[in-house]
């Protein structure tokens, strides 16, 4: 039997194991020293609420599906029927190839041909490696065509740091701006985090706010959710090329999923850029840009 998931890629260094997966070329499952590091899901299910998938050529939501790009009308297919937007890019449930696979690394890659909405071809590479420092993620985006393209990164894991519930933990986050967003979770304002709720420049606990929430002006490079006893702690980092990030606590998602983990999600572009360009990358033909982020359990070495 295949698994929903397809072709599985085990990954190892130390006492840390990771399980990439051919159908999105998504991150099923993280563990260091037994223990998850992110909330995965098991071989026998879908990687659903976007658990540990790649959010390429695009990552959140673009308004209605509908954009222009050089002069030209798009119109994407409406993925999110709810809010109507065309959410979190291509790729997440392609067949992914595995051009490498050794003890501590893998490289999944993958072709975009033209299609409907997004008439560009696009190669993808991206390589997870395990070692002293945790999981780095490295994504190679390449412009195969004959046309500019635009194009946006982003990545959607859980964190968890073993809280039932994602309340109790501790969550800090350098960021000095939130995205106000409309019925459509499609930004149309930034606020200063001073004096909100959304305030995480410090280490404090989540408790019950709701987060599906973007935030740039990041002054770091790391995001940090710890137990309460301090005994555990996940860090999640990134180049300058991740200029925003988005929080989700998962309260729309089924009781046993319900906030109990953080998703943490580097973006190289806002919500709804491929409309307002904002952190859209545009490649030229033969063009090549790579982005890193990562994950570590504990403070990152």
């Amino acid at each position: 039997m295949i698994p929903p998931s397809g072709a599985q890629y085990p990954i190892t260094s130390g006492d840390q194991e990771a399980v990439v997966v051919e159908v999105g070329g998504g991150l099923r499952t993280f563990t260091a020293a037994g223990e998850p590091v992110i909330l995965g899901y098991g071989v026998e299910d879908m990687a659903d609420a976007g658990r540990g998938q790649l959010l390429i050529p695009w990552p959140n939501r673009i308004r209605d599906g509908r954009y222009s790009f050089a002069g030209v009308d798009h119109q994407l297919a409406v993925t999110e029927p709810a809010r109507h937007n065309a959410s979190h890019g291509l790729v997440r449930w392609a067949n992914w190839t595995a051009a490498a696979h050794e003890t501590d690394r893998v490289v999944m890659e993958l072709v975009v041909h033209p299609q409907p909405g997004y008439p560009f071809t696009l190669g993808v590479s991206v390589e997870y490696r395990l070692g002293a420092g945790g999981l780095s993620v490295a994504t190679t985006a390449t412009n195969l065509g004959d046309q500019p393209c635009p194009y946006g990164a982003g990545a959607h894991p859980y964190l968890t740091v073993g809280t039932d519930l994602v309340d109790e933990a501790l969550l800090e986050v350098p960021a000095g701006t939130w995205l106000r967003n409309d019925e459509q979770q499609i930004p149309v304002g930034m606020e200063p985090v001073d004096r909100t709720p959304y305030n995480f420049r410090r280490s404090r606990t989540i408790g019950a706010l709701a987060l599906d929430t973007a935030f740039t002006d990041l002054f770091g490079t790391e995001a940090t959710l710890a137990s309460p006893d301090g005994l555990r702690r996940t860090t999640l980092w990134w180049d300058a090329s991740y200029r925003w990030l988005m929080l989700f606590t998962g309260d729309g998602l089924d009781p046993a999923r319900r906030r109990r983990s953080l998703a943490v999600e580097p973006m190289t572009c806002a919500p709804n850029a491929f409309v307002t360009g904002e952190g859209l990358r545009v490649l030229d033909p033969e063009e090549s840009w790579t982005t890193t982020w990562g994950i570590a359990a504990g403070p990152r070495r």
